[in-house]
């Protein structure tokens, strides 16, 4: 059961709502975010290293001090606007021709400490300082955190309901053509019904953003313990989510190109890849997995199936099953002695959205030896590896598209 509530979202003026939402800080680097920052952009406050020439050290204390000047003068010149009445909103996104609707809604932080809120990754100390001292700071969520939760039919019918009888309130295709689209639902009734229905949803889990979910949740228990007179319905105590039911959301392929063969010549990698999989000859054309425990592998021109033979992987177990476990295990580990995939410097990962093509050009550049594409992790495997107790292995899920931010702000300052 989750305990979630409405909030009085900040956010852009219709005419400038394209301008402003800009893409989260975790995708772009600063060199790219002062590239593209237009004047209104969200990115002067969630990478205000931007502002400084040259760009500065984004962990700095005048770094942080810049984004607490920059969301002050954005709500003083009007380009970021506080709603006087809490609601919940619809979020949604557009790619390739399909759209999922997430509810941009509030979460309380003793969801995310008892486990009612799920992860499926590790999180970084220091990278979860970095956003507490932003959220400490600013006294806001600034960027969403991206939740998805089990199908709820009458939650659904809500969300068509809405959507069909009114006009967005935001309504524009970003730059790299996805499209983004936002209702605030000004019925209280529907605020109030959607309300009850998540407090009888059994979990929501982090799909994407687990350093903002726990850097928010600490920040939550940090008010909490200065707040004698501590009741559990402060604003400090829910921060900000964008949440989708779970039938909507695709996750992508997050694939892995390496620098050598580990002393191997291409022979004898083949050789050794034979002793757990049966190996195919694709030839030039890019060949892409086509069901689990199937690989892509490009190397020297050419591209190659592999098919993960039985008794090499147990399906029973939720990590087990999953293609980056049988890689790791078999391939990365085993035969090219890779065996920490968070700190070696001979391995790499690119996300699906770049397409197969981006694998093909690192290794014919000269910059990697192989690459391996996989078979992308389904919802239903990253649910049952919450439910579990278990974490992913490092770059599992990439999620498509990902959540503007700016679109809409959580504020907890009094």
């Amino acid at each position: 059961m989750v305990k979630i509530k409405p909030f009085c979202g900040i956010r852009p003026p219709k005419e400038y709502a394209a301008e402003v939402a800009s893409r989260p800080y975790d995708v772009l680097n600063s060199e790219e975010a002062k590239a593209e920052a237009t004047e209104r952009s969200l990115l002067h406050i969630i990478k205000p290293e931007i502002d400084f020439t040259p760009i500065a050290d984004e962990h700095s204390a005048k770094v942080y001090d810049k984004a607490v000047e920059n969301f002050k003068a954005w709500k003083e010149r009007g380009w970021l606007v506080q709603d006087n009445e809490e609601h919940y909103y619809i979020y949604a996104q557009t790619m390739a021709g399909r759209t999922q609707y997430g509810i941009a809604m509030c979460c309380h932080f003793e969801d995310y400490l008892s486990g009612a809120i799920k992860k499926h990754e590790l999180t970084r100390p220091d990278k979860e300082e970095d956003r507490m001292i932003h959220v400490r700071n600013q006294k806001a969520n600034i960027e969403p955190v991206f939740f998805t939760y089990p199908d709820n039919d009458e939650i659904n019918n809500i969300v068509e309901s809405v959507v069909s009888q009114n006009e967005a309130d935001y309504d524009f295709t970003a730059e790299d053509g996805f499209g983004h689209h936002f209702w605030v639902i000004r019925d209280k009734a529907l605020n109030d019904r959607i309300t009850e229905l998540f407090a009888s949803v059994p979990a929501l889990y982090v799909a994407d953003g687990h350093h903002r979910t726990a850097a928010a949740a600490r920040v939550g228990q940090e008010c909490m313990q200065k707040n004698p007179s501590h009741t559990g319905e402060e604003e400090y105590c829910y921060f900000l989510a964008v949440t989708f039911p779970a039938s909507q959301l695709r996750i992508i392929d997050y694939n892995r190109v390496v620098r050598d063969l580990n002393g191997l010549t291409k022979e004898e990698l083949l050789s050794a890849l034979e002793v757990s999989f049966e190996v195919e000859k694709k030839g030039s054309e890019v060949y892409t997995p086509s069901a689990l425990h199937n690989f892509a592998m490009y190397i020297d021109g050419e591209w190659y199936s592999l098919t993960a033979k039985q008794g090499t992987y147990d399906d029973k177990d939720p990590i087990g099953v999953l293609d980056v476990t049988v890689l790791s295990n078999l391939v990365l580990d085993k035969i090219l002695g890779i065996s920490d995939l968070r700190t070696s410097k001979r391995i790499d990962f690119v996300g699906g959205i770049r397409g197969l093509g981006e694998l093909k050009r690192r290794v014919d550049s000269g910059e990697m030896k192989v690459a391996f594409a996989l078979y992308p992790v389904s919802m239903q495997q990253l649910i049952d590896i919450a439910d579990t107790g278990n974490i992913m292995p490092p770059k599992t899920t990439w999620f498509e598209p990902k959540l503007r931010s700016g679109v809409v702000i959580h504020s907890f300052e009094k």
